[in-house]
């Protein structure tokens, strides 16, 4: 099932754990996201595709509450976040692994998870340091290791790691295989493939729409920061115009001027 532009680009049924409506945001003078609505349901995976520039870093940001939004409204489990902070948005169980991993090279691996986790009680911290090994374990044996001598893949395993120590109900993840070799691309999507299985409502931005839209449940598509189609993952897979635009032939899915 595929929605096109004269939808309303909703889920197709239940309670959304994140509701975005008619969001509008600016860098200064520029607008970058032109009126987005999208909806995340508890324990799916949603991705959101698009090429470089077209707003998905953007709209990650915005609803982690480090880009102020303009216009519009962002409903988490039912509460409008509305000026709500960062750091209050990580409490209440948001929690955003940024675009280019950003670990902190000079503190060790088991010093950046355990600043992922500050928020959570001394007892959580401990046992969860103990599952993000178990889930990671490349990460294991370089815990005392600076996490800027990591190897790409690492790193990324390492910044998702630090999220999930907060002990999210949304995950936000931001181009997990950017820069990554194909084979760490492969290992990186199945451990968020493991993630969605085990229960983890995450919203996956992904230019990489060939490796995002086979995992995902419900799939948006951006452009030039306007939600141009939505859908299941795979019937978007299957879509001829979404195939032209992310696999080979660069179409725009916009409607002509």
């Amino acid at each position: 099932m595929t929605q096109t532009l004269t939808n309303s680009f909703a889920c197709p049924t239940g309670e959304p754990l994140l509701r975005v409506r008619g969001l509008d945001t600016y860098y200064g003078h520029i607008h970058c996201l032109h009126d987005v609505t999208m909806e995340v349901m508890p324990g799916s995976l949603v991705a959101l595709v698009g090429s470089n520039g077209a707003g998905k870093t953007t709209l990650l940001q915005t609803i982690s509450g480090l880009q102020p939004a303009q216009r519009g409204s962002i409903e988490f489990d039912g509460l409008v976040l509305a000026s709500t902070p960062a750091h209050r948005r990580v409490a209440m169980g948001i929690a955003h692994c940024p675009e280019g991993r950003r670990v902190f090279g000079d503190l060790s691996v088991e010093e950046n998870m355990r600043l992922g986790g500050y928020l959570r009680p001394r007892a959580e911290v401990e046992r969860e340091l103990q599952r993000m090994y178990a889930l990671f374990p490349s990460l294991a044996g370089k815990r005392g290791q600076l996490a800027g001598l990591l190897s790409g893949g690492q790193q990324q395993m390492l910044a998702i790691a630090r999220a999930l120590m907060s002990q999210p109900r949304l995950l936000l993840l931001d181009e997990p295989s950017m820069g990554l070799a194909p084979l760490i691309v492969q290992e990186v999507f199945s451990i968020i493939a493991g993630l969605r299985r085990d229960g983890m409502t995450i919203l996956l931005v992904e230019q990489n729409a060939h490796e995002a839209l086979p995992i995902a449940d419900w799939a948006y598509v951006i452009e030039t920061g306007r939600i141009v189609c939505a859908g299941e993952g795979k019937s978007l897979m299957q879509d001829p115009a979404v195939r032209e635009a992310y696999f080979g032939l660069g179409e725009s899915l916009s409607t002509p001027a």
